[in-house]
């Protein structure tokens, strides 16, 4: 039987043990992140140079990024489906452990249609669906485990999880590539298949060990409610929200023209951007409908996404190093033994350097030398609220938030746990 939440301990031992379950996480993540780049970094070289070898040669390239970068914008849109069902019907285990599933058959798919454009095709929508489904799930999983005892021990597991992250994307990007050429498509898809159902039967196997939060019921105040109040409440924020939507609809029908990467991005970013504008302008309206406390939770959502906008530009370009890069680096010169796609291999080595060096070496002198406050020195911010990440974190290791969770212990007594979420800044994850 699943463990339950135990409630709060006022003081944590300071050797508390990191929950028996974690390894199950830990191990599971490790397999599916090669699985996932073991596919991603030799994609847009296996388009260009097998599944799209119908069309002319100059137009290869462009049609292998479009491809590429839209299984990407899949990978990052499906979050929001994973996210909504873990935490309105499923909960976070069941949901990792199903969409799984079809991620292993958007694995069996690459392998077996390599030559069948609409089946790699499909293989690369069930793909997207099971790793952007499980991308919100599994970090906040990992927090679950936790509990007022050994909460402690959270920043030693998630520098773990993370470093396991950069581990399985190193050597992915290192190999996959090498099998692509020496032994083919079949193989080079089939080997990150086989890692992925190595990773669900892990998962799988801690089952019973796991700390189990069950979904929240709906929420009448909820973001979408109060936001849905606030723009009946008068004419201009409404206003704003439908030129948005029209805005969203006249680039979907340019399509065609601008392809349907710069078309859904553009959508995307009409729909938030108008529309948090038309509920920003009108939030008051929704006071009295909503507690003060819902209304400005809406408020502190719509701040941080201003934060996200910034964010897209940077995604956008980073990921080209798997698509543009990879296909400028073929016509560059380079030694007979290298592939273009294992350079991505560079930035999970530089991680997985920097996180032991970080924590064992620069760390402890920055704390020695006072640069560093000691956490009691430091403000604690509030639910919604940013913390300052550390040094390599802000470079590019990793961000982190810090959250309020609410639990349930077998009283059902609502308890708090302040965790630590990362967000994958790099993601080599999250």
């Amino acid at each position: 039987m699943s463990t339950t939440i135990a409630g709060a301990v006022a003081a944590p031992p300071a050797e508390a043990p990191i929950p028996g379950q974690i390894p199950y996480i830990i191990g599971n993540e490790g397999c599916e992140r090669f699985s996932f780049y073991g596919m991603r970094n030799i994609l847009t070289v296996f388009l260009v140079s097998s599944l799209l070898m119908h069309l002319p040669e100059a137009d290869r390239a462009g049609a292998a990024k479009d491809v590429f970068h839209t299984f990407v914008i899949g990978v990052y849109f499906f979050p929001l489906l994973g996210g909504w069902l873990a935490d309105r019907f499923f909960g976070k285990y069941p949901t990792i452990f199903w969409l799984s599933l079809v991620y292993c058959a958007g694995h069996f798919c690459l392998a077996v249609f390599e030559s069948s454009r609409p089946g790699f095709y499909t293989g690369l929508c069930l793909i997207a669906l099971g790793s952007g489904g499980i991308k919100p799930c599994v970090s906040a999983f990992v927090g679950d485990q936790f509990d007022q005892s050994n909460k402690h021990r959270a920043k030693v597991v998630f520098d773990a999880f993370y470093w396991i992250i950069n581990f399985g994307s190193f050597f992915a990007s290192l190999l996959m590539p090498i099998f692509l050429r020496s032994y083919g498509a079949g193989v080079a898809f089939g080997i990150p298949g086989a890692l992925m159902f190595i990773a669900t039967l892990i998962l799988w196997l801690g089952r019973k060990r796991y700390v189990m939060v069950p979904p929240a019921p709906p929420n009448p105040h909820s973001f979408l409610n109060v936001s849905r109040t606030a723009l009946a409440s008068g004419r201009p924020g409404l206003v704003f929200a439908i030129a948005g939507g029209v805005v969203a609809l006249a680039s979907f029908l340019l399509m065609p023209s601008f392809g349907f990467v710069v078309s859904f991005c553009t959508a995307l970013v009409a729909v938030i951007a108008f529309g948090g504008v038309g509920v920003w302008w009108q939030l008051e309206g929704a006071r009295g409908r909503h507690p003060d406390e819902a209304v400005e939770g809406v408020r502190a959502v719509l701040r941080v996404l201003v934060l996200f906008a910034l964010v897209t530009p940077f995604w956008s370009l980073f990921d080209q190093k798997a698509s543009t890069w990879v296909l400028q680096a073929n016509a560059m010169t380079k030694p007979a033994w290298f592939q273009s796609s294992q350079m991505q291999a560079l930035n999970p080595l530089l991680v997985m350097l920097l996180i032991p060096f970080n924590n064992l070496v620069l760390f402890p002198v920055l704390k020695r030398h006072s640069f560093l406050a000691p956490p009691a020195a430091r403000p604690e911010p509030g639910p919604g609220v940013f913390r300052p990440a550390p040094l390599s974190r802000s470079l590019g290791v990793s961000a982190r938030v810090s959250a309020i969770a609410r639990k349930r212990d077998r009283s059902g007594r609502a308890a708090e746990f302040r965790g630590i979420v990362p967000v994958r800044a790099g993601e080599a994850g999250v």
